[in-house]
């Protein structure tokens, strides 16, 4: 009987569901994955520039002719000569320059006295070297002749010392026939002519300023000369202008100019000249006057010059990152501080008793005027304001437009004007340290006018 017992009081428990942390977690992270990737895949995809301090120099080569203060000295005699005296130093009133002798003078030369140039004498070689390859042209082949010239004058000046010291002892020795002649006045002695030692620089016409019809004769030791003939000249002061035939551009920045920036390639060396211009033969001229630094350029009848037009420094900008946005222009009366906060806005007059506040930002503020400009996404068409503290309003209708870059520091775009101040092809120059302008290190969009207020940039 108990074999037929049933188990009819025996109750089946369903089984609890327990959550699965691992699939909760996983589920999260892959949300979160899609999310990322949708946005990455909706947001624009902007070139970054990073915005860093500079300068842009505008400046315009030319070649001038120079104008000194020079007299000719000529030979009181006639034989063969030889000079005491450097090229480019300076000598006094009775100084001994040179002497003629009726046959040619033997100058000892002791090879185990020679002395190794030194360090300002293989500089200023490498100097005239290097000035003439970065200016080599076809048309400039003549220059190699001044190049081996002015080569030549450093390496003979080397020997100078010791060849006075043998023209001293030959005079000493009563040689027949030698005859030594001093200096008439002060000065910086040269040895080449050219024609150009009595012109004025108002007298120069622009065919003169064309270096292939340009003729220097330069006198060497030991060479036979007559009676008369030019021996040496003296620049008797450190006055020079330099005139240059000017292009249109540089007639119309120069036009109301009475000094320039000018820089010299040939030793990178910048001053300021007086300047002035005229036309002649329907060329304008233009007159660099200098009061210093002559002798640096004393052997060089024409020097090459850079005009420095502009150079300013601030941020510098790619041009492809400015942009223009519209604004509404108000008057700076109409801002207020809103309601519980520090908040800047606006009272917008809904026709009724009290005006609504709404916060605004600020994008300029122009002081010569005293008016702000806001951003037109932030009102509806037509919507009036009201000035604080008065029965005043204004229509927001008309809009003006300004440049600017789009800052991307925060991940989204945000407009900040610019003020320009130079330009080259590819750059900007803007105005650092404005209150709604860019800073050092700040990220801007490099294409402005591929983004638009508030995009979200990756």
């Amino acid at each position: 009987m108990a074999a037929n017992i049933t188990s009819s009081n025996i109750k089946v428990y369903q089984k609890k569901k327990h959550l699965n942390i691992g699939i909760v977690i996983f589920g999260v992270i892959f949300i979160y994955l899609l999310v990322t990737v949708l946005m990455y895949l909706t947001a624009k995809h902007i070139s970054v520039y990073e915005v860093r301090e500079g300068s842009i120099v505008k400046d315009t080569s030319y070649t001038g002719l120079a104008i000194r203060n020079e007299t000719v000295v000529h030979s009181k005699g006639k034989g063969y000569v030889n000079y005491f005296i450097s090229e480019g130093n300076k000598v006094g009133a009775k100084t001994q320059v040179y002497s003629l002798s009726d046959q040619k003078l033997q100058f000892e030369t002791n090879t185990n006295n020679t002395q190794k140039l030194t360090s300002s004498e293989q500089s200023a070689i490498s100097q005239k070297t290097q000035t003439f390859c970065e200016n080599y042209t076809d048309g400039t082949f003549g220059d190699v002749y001044t190049l081996k010239n002015n080569i030549s004058g450093v390496l003979e000046g080397k020997s100078n010392q010791n060849r006075q010291t043998q023209i001293a002892a030959l005079t000493e020795s009563d040689l027949d026939g030698l005859k030594v002649y001093t200096a008439e006045s002060d000065g910086i002695i040269s040895y080449s002519v050219d024609g150009f030692e009595n012109t004025k620089a108002e007298d120069i016409t622009p065919d003169m300023l064309n270096k292939e019809n340009y003729n220097k004769k330069e006198q060497k030791n030991n060479t036979k000369i007559k009676s008369g003939d030019s021996v040496y000249k003296l620049i008797k002061d450190d006055d020079w202008t330099l005139v240059i035939a000017l292009s249109k551009q540089s007639v119309k920045d120069l036009t109301d100019a009475s000094s320039v920036q000018v820089r010299f390639p040939k030793d990178n060396e910048t001053m300021t000249a007086a300047f002035s211009m005229k036309k002649v033969k329907g060329t304008w001229l233009g007159y660099l006057a200098f009061d210093n630094s002559m002798v640096r350029y004393a052997q060089d009848r024409f020097v090459d010059v850079e005009l420095i037009m502009a150079d300013h420094t601030g941020l510098k900008i790619p041009k492809s990152a400015v942009t223009k946005k519209n604004f509404y222009v108000i008057s700076e009366d109409y801002l207020t501080q809103g309601g519980n906060s520090n908040s800047t806005g606006v009272l917008i007059d809904t026709g009724k008793e009290n005006a609504q506040f709404q916060s605004v930002d600020i994008y300029y503020r122009d002081t010569s005027t005293g008016s702000v400009y806001i951003d037109p996404d932030d009102f509806e068409e037509n919507t009036t304001l009201r000035k604080p503290d008065s029965s005043d309003t204004c229509q927001l209708n008309k809009t003006r437009k300004l440049k600017g870059v789009y800052n991307i520091n925060r991940g989204y775009a945000v407009f900040r004007q610019v003020q320009i101040l130079c330009e080259s092809d590819e750059y900007y120059i803007v105005q650092s340290g404005d209150d709604y302008g860019l800073s050092n290190y700040d990220h801007i969009a490099l294409t402005g006018k591929d983004v638009h207020e508030g995009d979200v940039i990756s």
